[in-house]
């Protein structure tokens, strides 16, 4: 459920896109990221710095797509926001305590620190790669190829990349010791 909440608003883009037009959908992704923090705010009385950064670059980008009538603007923000998050991932391997995946983490994975900064580092990587997958699919198709690359693609890679550092994760994690009665 989480999950889908968490997508809510590129969902609500691509639909709004399929009816109307970039400009509308842009509209909407503005008001569902709006909607989205307001109800982040409600359920837990704070909005977490991933969720305050898009928010705030989908008002910039989109603000400035609507009234600039140009539609490069929501396409560059999806790069700045992927850049932004591996910028705020390489950084915290080097300033603060832990990492931010060990942040995100700790509660539910007990690793090693050297383990926390290779997995932190791959999360940078992997934000890295999407920003620059996105700059190549706008350069080179359609704002329609773009649009379904930034809801399906996105949805895509970030579940399979998911998928694939539970595996790693569970390849490093220590066997559980048997229970005595």
């Amino acid at each position: 459920m989480q999950l889908l909440f968490d997508f809510f608003p590129l969902l609500a883009f691509f639909v709004a896109y399929k009816f109307a037009d970039i400009f509308v959908a842009t509209g909407v992704i503005i008001v569902a990221v709006l909607l989205q923090t307001a109800v982040q705010w409600f359920r837990h009385r704070k909005i977490s710095t991933m969720s305050l950064i898009s928010a705030g670059l989908v008002l910039v980008f989109g603000g400035l797509t609507l009234w600039i009538h140009d539609e490069a603007f929501i396409k560059w923000k999806v790069t700045v926001v992927y850049w932004l998050f591996a910028a705020g991932f390489l950084v915290s391997q080097f300033i603060g305590e832990r990492p931010i995946i060990q942040r995100m983490l700790d509660a539910n994975v007990t690793l090693e620190r050297p383990m926390w900064l290779k997995l932190n580092l791959i999360w940078a990587l992997f934000f890295l790669a999407l920003g620059a997958l996105n700059i190549y699919v706008m350069f080179n198709f359609s704002t329609d190829t773009w649009a379904k690359f930034k809801v399906f693609g996105v949805i895509g890679l970030t579940l399979v990349f998911t998928v694939l550092q539970g595996i790693w994760l569970a390849n490093k994690l220590p066997p559980n010791e048997p229970k005595t009665g």
